[in-house]
């Protein structure tokens, strides 16, 4: 009887190591950053993470709205300033809804690819073009506009051509083909 039981632990203990492998060795591993309640993995792409969000479904609506899924899904690297959805809430009321109408997706297009610098940038790379810079940087966006970075009070801000700006308010949020950064407004080119 003795025998049996060891036999059924040692069976249930194997099992139970035979399960625990089946898990992504890649996922338990990687160093995550949580935005919108959600794990965003450096080994996913900025699409496949920025889906899981629960602060940017506007975002990840107008993305698809502009056509720009499969470009951010691609290769890359880019560098995302990902407004929130409380960002798009800062816009006139009705301005959402007008740039994910079919016939402003030019206008959406702008807006969003405003938001997109070539390249992986971290917040140590925008905070040493910075100082660099004398106090502020000039990017240049993949809507052909530029973007200037500055600093205040430890945190790195982005002005728009309008003079609009955006905080950074998350940082290094690592993609396979990129790097995110959240922002707490929309920038308009």
């Amino acid at each position: 009887m003795s025998r049996k039981i060891i036999a059924t632990v040692l069976a249930s203990v194997a099992m139970s190591v035979a399960t625990a492998a089946v898990v992504s060795p890649a996922a338990a591993t990687e160093k995550t950053v949580q935005v919108g309640g959600a794990a965003m993995y450096p080994s996913k792409n900025i699409i496949q993470n920025a889906v899981n969000s629960k602060d940017h479904t506007t975002l990840v609506a107008a993305v698809k709205a502009a056509g720009l899924v499969d470009t951010l899904s691609g290769a890359g690297p880019f560098t995302v300033f990902a407004p929130t959805n409380a960002a798009f809430g800062k816009l006139p009321p009705g301005a959402v809804d007008g740039l994910l109408k079919p016939d402003a997706k030019g206008t959406l297009t702008k807006v969003l690819t405003y938001h997109v610098v070539p390249g992986r940038l971290s917040s140590m790379d925008l905070a040493a073009q910075v100082k660099a810079g004398g106090g502020k940087a000039m990017l240049k966006t993949a809507a052909g506009e530029d973007l200037t970075v500055t600093e205040k009070n430890g945190a790195l801000w982005l002005t728009d051509t309008r003079g609009g700006m955006a905080k950074i308010t998350i940082a290094n949020v690592n993609q396979s083909n990129g790097v995110i950064h959240v922002v707490d407004t929309v920038l308009m080119p």
